[in-house]
């Protein structure tokens, strides 16, 4: 009986990060050896970097075909994109510096008030399509920009969080939530797109632009008060 506390304070240190947590407890950082650790940035500055070159694209090319059919989800996409290329930046300025950990709290900040720009935008020109004012066109470029982005962003997302939770990093996995995002809204935007296009449902398009800025609230608040680290 005696021996059980001191048994316990024998236990590795790695169990305490066990579980799969979204908050950032004390036990969500533990020991990393330096080599590690700096394996494990650079891995993240990569990924962060493939992110950002594959959402400048897909920027431009959202931005462009929103705006020739009047889409309003296409719209959003493209400026989710732009977004998510201020989030990977954020990260990628915290990890360029010496002490990332010291940079986190601003990196979340900025990811955060990035998401309910994105929420705000896509809210309001969502409303002002219900109402009427401009209705979507069909869009082929839309259509397979949406599939194409179903398929790259879960595997940039899922590398990402990986690197992040290794590191106990809630900046990068963060980042890599908005990279899901991304994918989802990958989803919807397919879905809407398709009806649209399919049986004139002009509708679809603002209502998948309000799910969109739904989430993007979420994430925000959960970026806001850094629940993304484990």
């Amino acid at each position: 009986m005696g021996g059980e506390p001191a048994r316990r304070q024998n236990l590795p240190l790695t169990l305490a990060s066990s579980g799969d947590r979204d908050g950032c407890a004390d036990g969500c950082r533990t020991p990393v050896d330096p080599r590690r650790r700096a394996a494990l940035s650079r891995r993240v500055r990569l990924l962060v970097a493939a992110t950002i070159t594959y959402n400048l694209v897909e920027a431009v090319v959202a931005l462009a075909a929103g705006t020739v059919a009047s889409s309003t989800a296409l719209i959003g996409f493209g400026l989710d994109s732009v977004i998510e290329v201020a989030s990977a930046a954020a990260v990628a300025w915290q990890f360029s510096g010496r002490d990332p950990e010291a940079r986190e709290q601003t990196a979340l900040k900025v990811i955060a008030v990035s998401f309910f720009a994105l929420a705000l935008y896509v809210t309001v020109s969502s409303v002002r399509g219900l109402l009427g004012v401009g209705s979507a066109e069909h869009s082929t470029v839309g259509i397979v920009l949406a599939a194409v982005s179903l398929l790259v962003m879960p595997f940039l997302s899922h590398a990402q969080r990986r690197a992040g939770r290794a590191l106990g990093s809630a900046s990068a996995v963060a980042d890599a939530k908005q990279t899901l995002l991304c994918t989802y809204l990958s989803g919807v935007l397919l879905l809407g797109l398709l009806l649209n296009s399919l049986f004139g449902w002009s509708w679809a398009d603002p209502v998948v632009a309000l799910v969109i800025a739904g989430v993007a609230v979420r994430e925000g608040r959960n970026a806001w008060r850094g629940e993304h680290c484990c």
